[in-house]
């Protein structure tokens, strides 16, 4: 299971930092990778980080604002979300998707586990 949180209300320009805690589970061979879904959009994903944190995916609209990073003795991973802006506005999920290679790096929604999701919503 995971679970997320860190949401909420953030004016533009603001930084909020979401995090995903696992729990029943170990993440040390997980590829993970924040996603989110506007209001009537498809789920896309934003930041994506390999088993090993060396490799990191980020989306062109997010690229240079958000940091993605993992904590494997917390089984945690983080989405840093600084400098936001009102088209952020989104449910946010992490997902979890096993990895046989260390370097590997999964954005498609495809995943082997899923959080609740956390709303993130951002004011001009």
């Amino acid at each position: 299971q995971l679970v997320e949180s860190g949401g909420g209300l953030a004016q533009a320009g603001d930084s909020l930092r979401l995090s995903c805690a696992a729990s029943g589970i170990g993440l040390t061979n997980y590829a993970m990778g924040w996603f989110r879904q506007p209001p009537g959009k498809e789920r896309e994903c934003v930041a994506a980080i390999s088993r090993s944190g060396e490799n990191t995916y980020y989306a062109p609209s997010v690229k240079g604002r958000f940091t993605i990073s993992r904590e494997s003795a917390k089984d945690t991973v983080y989405l840093q979300m600084d400098s936001l802006e009102p088209q952020d506005t989104a449910v946010y999920f992490c997902a979890a998707k096993y990895a046989f290679y260390e370097g590997s790096i999964y954005t498609s929604t495809v995943a082997d586990y899923w959080g609740q999701g956390t709303q993130v919503t951002v004011s001009s």
